[in-house]
């Protein structure tokens, strides 16, 4: 495991999703000073994650043909780009191409440093989860950096925002001949398989669209509920129990901190007991924390409920991600791009939908639906096959070589 390599990529996934956390953060914001109705906002919505997630695959492609390294520091910085512009805009048409921009210099960054940090960390699920974990920590810092600085210096001092970007890509400066290593594949061991002979390596070897497309419709479902509670579960703190802006970025944050623990809980259950484990007690842990959700008739019992969502959401994250690069080994990229994109599309294209019946019908209803709509992808996930491409033993001898040498004995 490459520590270093991990550590770094880990802090510019912080910053490129702090800003992926922030356009959630500025919604009440926007239907506050701007007078956006739910259906706006999920459309801003749907600008970030569905215009992103539509990208993200075309990215992966590319990456997969020929590392691009500064996709990375690129992609945060036009990320961004998007969000200080959506701020200082004065118009709904502005603010939407700005949200969009911003999704699409985060759909940029993910597959060139999802496999990038596949290969500083090797097979280890815990690795993944450190690297997956900082998108988690940066999304979770930004209902709090968005609350300080727009809560303070109204949406004209929106370019302080710009601030972690610049720092970060200030310091992929200093560090890029540091950074300058060949990505996964490459730079990872020959995949081979638990199995024995050259045609059972083979085998295991090629890329299995049809168990990887089971997983992406998994995904699908995952990123549904993960969009629309993301984007209204502070509005239901604020319009349905009461409560201020600030206790509505309270339990935004708490949601979205809560993945960070349940991301790492994950990677150590991966390791320990397989990541099918992860994978299947996250799916089943959500759906009754999500009920809570929709349920809470208090705000300390939405946070905890928020808070055990955002956590069992994540749990299986980490899994997911090796999963697919498993299911699609002769190309990472693409697989990071489909399993952490075009899936992701549906949870962002769905926003609107989501988004129009709260306006007509109240946020409770909207979210027993998302609980309807929810049980599908849990029945799936519980059913999903794993595949194990083993990395060779550095200290166990090559086979071939000691054939040969116990034959010249």
């Amino acid at each position: 495991m490459k520590k270093g390599q991990l550590g770094f990529l880990t802090g510019t996934h912080a910053v490129n999703d702090l800003y992926q956390g922030a356009i959630p953060a500025m919604l009440p914001f926007l239907m506050s000073e701007r007078h956006y109705s739910y259906a706006a906002v999920s459309g801003l919505a749907f600008a970030a994650s569905g215009i992103s997630s539509l990208f993200q695959p075309l990215f992966g492609v590319l990456s997969d043909r020929k590392p691009r390294a500064w996709l990375v520091p690129a992609g945060f910085l036009t990320a961004a780009l998007g969000v200080v512009a959506a701020g200082l805009s004065g118009n709904y048409p502005v603010t939407w191409l700005c949200v969009a921009l911003a999704g699409i210099g985060i759909a940029a960054y993910h597959p060139p440093a999802t496999s990038q940090a596949r290969a500083a960390g090797g097979s280890s699920q815990k690795a993944m989860s450190v690297f997956s974990v900082g998108g988690t920590v940066g999304g979770a810092l930004a209902p709090t950096l968005v609350t300080l600085v727009i809560g303070s210096a109204g949406f004209d001092g929106s370019y302080l925002l710009s601030a972690p970007a610049l720092v970060m890509a200030a310091l992929w400066v200093l560090k890029g001949p540091w950074m300058r290593w060949r990505g996964y594949p490459e730079a990872a061991p020959p995949v081979t398989g638990r199995s024995t002979g050259p045609a059972a390596d083979t085998a295991l070897q090629t890329d299995d669209w049809r168990a990887f497309g089971r997983l992406v419709a998994v995904i699908i479902g995952w990123s549904i509920p993960f969009v629309t509670v993301t984007s209204l579960v502070s509005l239901l703190a604020q319009r349905e129990l009461g409560r201020s802006a600030a206790a509505g970025a309270t339990v935004l944050t708490a949601y979205t901190a809560a993945g960070a623990v349940g991301t790492l809980l994950g990677g150590w259950v991966g390791d320990r007991y397989g990541r099918m484990t992860s994978v299947r007690v996250g799916y089943l842990a959500a759906l009754p924390a999500l009920l809570g959700i929709a349920w809470a008739p208090a705000f300390p019992l939405l946070v905890v409920s928020a808070t055990l969502f955002g956590a069992a959401m994540f749990v299986p994250f980490a899994a997911q991600v090796t999963l697919a690069q498993d299911y699609l080994p002769h190309r990472p990229g693409t697989a990071s791009g489909l399993a952490l994109g075009l899936a992701m599309a549906a949870g962002g294209l769905c926003s609107p939908a989501f988004g129009w019946l709260a306006d007509s019908s109240g946020l409770r209803a909207t979210f027993y639906a998302l609980l309807l709509v929810f049980v599908a992808p849990v029945v799936m996930a519980i059913r999903l096959p794993d595949r194990v491409l083993d990395s060779p033993d550095p200290q166990s001898p090559d086979p071939v070589e000691a054939k040969n040498a116990s034959s010249t004995q």
